[in-house]
């Protein structure tokens, strides 16, 4: 296996060597950033348990653990996505992948949603941007499904 690595190494250009490194940092410095939250989504919920019995009925905290949850799983498939670069499995940037991180913000941002606070505006607006976020990955995904046939 290692043989295999350093063949493989050898046979990449000087960008691709530098974007292996670049992939090898981002993915430490997103894994470093994902087990801190991790840390303190199991922290936060350690404490609310503990303090306050973990109400998941409460709208504060259904929203508090939850927009940490999304949050890892948000960084997860970021990492995921350069992990996939790293491996030479596919390109630098995947739009779908783009998309569907953005997707994953946009639903976060819905689920810690404070609607006493936000104007209907700005809810149209993200609704509008899911909708389109949705359309466009749909419309790749259809690409895709014909490139395969």
């Amino acid at each position: 296996m290692p043989g295999s690595f350093l063949n493989e190494w050898r046979t990449l250009t000087l960008y691709e060597k530098f974007e292996q490194v670049v992939t090898f940092i981002l993915t430490a410095i997103i894994a470093c950033v994902i087990a801190i939250a991790l840390v303190n989504l199991i922290r936060e919920t350690v404490i609310l348990v503990l303090e306050r019995g973990l109400d998941p009925l409460d709208h504060k905290v259904f929203q508090k653990i939850f927009g940490m949850i999304m949050t890892l799983l948000i960084a997860l498939e970021f990492k995921h996505s350069i992990l996939k670069v790293s491996l030479r499995k596919e390109g630098i940037v995947q739009i779908k992948t783009v998309i569907l991180i953005a997707l994953l913000a946009l639903v976060r941002k819905f689920i810690i949603i404070d609607f006493k606070a936000i104007t209907p505006a700005k809810l149209a607006a993200l609704a509008f941007a899911v909708l389109v976020l949705g359309g466009i990955y749909w419309l790749l995904r259809e690409q895709y499904l014909r490139y395969r046939e």
